[in-house]
This record gives C-alpha cells, structure tokens and sequence, in this order.
C-alpha cells in the first residue's frame, strides 16, 4: 500500500500546520482584507446616506434619523439569523460569498436610484428602489458580518493570548476600510451621490475577489457542519427555501424601513422572545457555560447602550457637523461633513489599534489586565466624555453659528478609545465565553445588541430637530456615565462568573 497522502482521507494532508506571518495565521491577513473592503462599503452609508436622504430625498431631519436607524437595525439583526444558518446549514465561508454579493448588488440599485433622481416624477415609485437597496444590504451583512469574525476567532485555539491581540488587528482592517469610505462620502457631495454607491459596490467586488483566492489560507475552518448520523446532506429544496426566505426578508426589511416607526416597535416585540431564547440556553449548559452565557447577555445589553449613541456619528453628528462645525482645514480647504464624519473615527483607531493591543498584552503579562466587563465600563465613560465635548461644540455654536473642528476631532478621540475598550474585546469576548455549539449564535446576539441600539438611536438623534443638538448631546453625556458607573459596581462578580475567561 502507497504511503503516500492522501488529501480525502488524511486530515494533516488536508489541514497542513498553519502559514504565519508576523506572529498570525496568514488567514487572519486574508480575513484583513476581504473585512476590509466591506466596511468601505457599509461606511460608505455611514459616511453619507443621511444627508442624501435630507439632501437629495428632501426627508426631514426626524424622518432622515429614523430611517438610518431603522436601515442600522436590520443590519444588525440580520447576523442574529445569518450565524445561525452558517452554523447548522451553510458553513461561514458560503455566508461570507452570499452576503458579499447581495450587498454589491444593493450598492449598485443605489446608484440607479440616485441616477433616477431627475428622471422619475413619483417620488414615492423611484424610492420603493431606494428602499429595497437598503433591504439587500441588510441581508448581505446579515450572512457576511457574524460569520467572517467567528472565523477570525476560530483560526486561535482556547486560551490563546493572541485572540484579543487578532481581533483588534482585524478591526483595524475594518477601520481602514472606514478611512476610505470618507473619501466615497467626498465624492458623493461633490460629484454626484451615484459615485458613493458606484466606489461602495466596486469595493464590495473587490473584498469578494480576495476571499476566493485566498480561502486556502483558512486551513479548512468555516466550512458546513458534517451532517448528523442518519442525516442527508441539504439539497436543492433546502437551498429553494433558503432563497425564498431571503427575498422575504429583503421585501419585509424594504417596507419597514419606509415606516420607521414600525421598526421601532417592532424592535420591542423582537427583544422579548430572544432574552427567552437566551435564557432557555443557560438552562441547558452546564455551571460554567450558564454564568459565561449570563456574563454574554449582560454585556450585550450594555452594549446596545453603548452602539444607540456611538452610531450617531453617521446621523445626527453627521447633521451637526454639516451644519455647526467650521470644517475649513489649513491645506485641505473645506471638507464636506461626510468625510469628517467618516474618517476621524477610523484614522485615530488605525494609530491606536496596535498600541491598545500591545496595552492589553502588557497588562496580561503583569497580570493587571482589566476584566471584560470592566473595559466596557471604561468605553461607555469615555463615549459619555467625548458627548460631553460635542455638548460644549454645539453650545458654542448655538442655533445658528458654527464652532471649531476641535470639539468634534476631541470628541471623536474620546469615542474611539471607548470604542477600542469596547468592540474589538467584545467580539473576542464572545467567541471565548459562548459554547462551541452556540458561537455563531451569540456572535448574532452581539450583533442583534447593537441592531436594537441602532433603531432607538436613530429614534434618539430625530430629536435634535426638536429640541437642539446641545440638549440632545448633554443627556447622551448624563446616560452614559451613569450606565458606566452602573456596570462598574458589579464588575467582580462578573469575573467570577466568567470562570477563568479574562
């Protein structure tokens, strides 16, 4: 018999000893960039589709803040289905390639609509395109999102110290990809709002291109769960279903985003039955799994605090800065509001990220590392200080007048070192807490945590048109503070809970 291997029959044949560059698996750097040019396409949206929508669309600031909220809701609680179907049907490689082209081709109705701004008399028939644009990203980040970071965490085994030193890595791939989404946000205004969505989808296409050539690089992880014994592989009718049940959730998430309101509720009546979800899991796991899953449900709900008012940036800072803030920068000349808003963020993380990391590293080795629960009592105190610095911009601004770009660069700083205490040890977090069984499901809880925070976010920054930014900020400042000093007191009993889980 030929000793020779055989890939079909040898698992090291198959799954060779991981490629590393700089102290990663390789698959990290492919993940990198595929994540990468994603972000450049949802930030995209970030960057400008609330001043589209009152610019271009005429919506008013209410309604503009209601609909970015409620597009941001379903963006997040897609995930929450999508990690699902990875875990018992698709695989998440599969769910990485639907998603990646449900959402170019979403950018590229986008820019149809806004190329039928003139040619449509109805306003009402063109946006019904505008709508279902938003419907098919929703769902493409539903598949992409929560499955592409559970496959970062899977490339590390159990216990690895550079789990949290790769998730912040990745997240300064995402963060780049923002970077660039001010420069589509730049085009957008100043050329025309179709080249936003046009340098969006390019993006898209361009990550999806990287993934497939080099899914080799992530040593057979993500791939469709092995079917049970007695079980049939899923055929065409599982694959028909699956199809349908997408195009319904596009066609549902397209109309409910034009009635806001509706999400909004709707978001109340979803939030019930998951925490039942949830607590029926912790009744199954055993004393550990049941205080980490317990630790995971706490920590989302902070979480969903945190991302109502951090994602305010892509709508009702967005509206402040492109009303209230001097944005005429030496050299550069004036810039337009959605590059600021979605570059500032992004270019702090990019100098940061590596820096935090090596922080959080440093601190482990001298066992001083602060506990997970407590780095998000840090980031809720430092997203509550940098609101506290935009209250100051928008009362030295006034009804009418414009402030220095300080207060919104500052505010901003402070934003994004909470956000670095917060979001990339948060998705590490998760992965390391949740059961094998369930971790692309609670990675989509994290998620669905900040779908519900958007929606009432987007609920919250709608009333900057009726009672002013300056308020608006100031009461953002007071709920972030305490929510901080709130989670802070009990941060010992979470880590005990969290059994041995740093």
């Amino acid at each position: 018999m030929s000793s020779t291997p055989n890939s079909a029959f040898d698992p090291d044949y198959a799954t060779p000893r991981p490629r590393e560059f700089m102290g990663h698996p390789t698959g990290l750097y492919v993940l990198f960039f595929t994540e990468m040019w994603e972000r450049f396409s949802f930030y995209s949206m970030r960057a400008f589709l609330v001043l589209y929508m009152t610019k271009a669309l005429l919506f008013t600031q209410q309604i503009g803040n209601e609909v970015y909220g409620a597009y941001l809701g379903f963006v997040y609680a897609a995930p929450f289905v999508g990690g699902m179907l990875a875990d018992r049907l698709l695989g998440q490689r599969r769910a990485i390639v639907i998603g990646g082209i449900l959402m170019a081709a979403a950018q590229f109705t986008l820019a149809a609509h806004a190329l039928m701004l003139d040619g449509v008399a109805n306003p009402e028939t063109r946006n019904i395109l505008f709508f279902l644009g938003l419907g098919m990203l929703a769902a493409g980040n539903g598949f992409f999102k929560p499955n592409i970071s559970t496959i970062v965490g899977s490339l590390y085994p159990q216990g690895d110290a550079r789990r949290d030193g790769a998730f912040t890595i990745f997240y300064m791939g995402i963060n780049i990809g923002a970077f660039c989404a001010g420069f589509s946000g730049q085009a957008a205004e100043k050329l025309g709002w179709h080249w936003g969505f046009l340098l969006a989808g390019t993006g898209m296409l361009i990550g999806q291109i990287i993934f497939f050539f080099g899914t080799p690089a992530l040593q057979g992880k993500g791939l469709p769960p092995a079917p049970k014994e007695g079980q049939r592989r899923s055929g065409a009718g599982t694959l028909f279903a699956l199809a349908v049940g997408v195009i319904a959730f596009i066609g549902l998430a397209s109309i409910l985003m034009s009635r806001p309101s509706y999400v909004q509720n709707l978001a109340l009546i979803v939030a019930l039955p998951v925490l039942a979800y949830l607590i029926y899991e912790v009744t199954r796991g055993t004393r550990e799994e049941a205080g980490r899953m317990i630790v995971i449900i706490i920590l989302c709900s902070f979480s969903m605090m945190f991302w109502a008012f951090f994602e305010l940036a892509g709508s009702a800072i967005n509206l402040f800065t492109d009303r209230h803030v001097d944005r005429t920068v030496p050299i550069f000349g004036e810039l337009t509001a959605s590059f600021l808003t979605a570059s500032i963020n992004p270019f702090f993380i990019v100098f940061l990220g590596i820096p935090f990391a090596k922080l959080w590293v440093w601190l482990d080795k001298r066992r001083m590392e602060p506990s997970s629960p407590l780095k998000f009592a840090l980031g809720l105190a430092q997203l509550g200080a940098g609101f506290f610095v935009m209250y100051l911009g928008a009362k030295e601004a006034g009804p009418n007048g414009t402030c220095n770009i300080f207060f919104l660069v500052l505010g901003f700083l402070l934003h994004t070192t909470g956000e670095l205490c917060l979001s990339p040890v948060g998705l590490s977090t998760i992965t390391k807490l949740s059961p094998m069984r369930l971790v692309g499901t609670f990675m989509g809880v994290w998620f669905l945590s900040s779908s519900l925070g958007n929606i009432f976010g987007g609920l919250i920054g709608g009333k900057t048109e009726h009672y002013g930014f300056e308020t608006v900020f100031f009461w953002i400042f007071v709920v972030s503070a305490a929510a901080a000093v709130l989670l802070f007191i009990p941060t010992p009993i979470l880590k005990r809970m969290m059994h041995g889980v740093k």
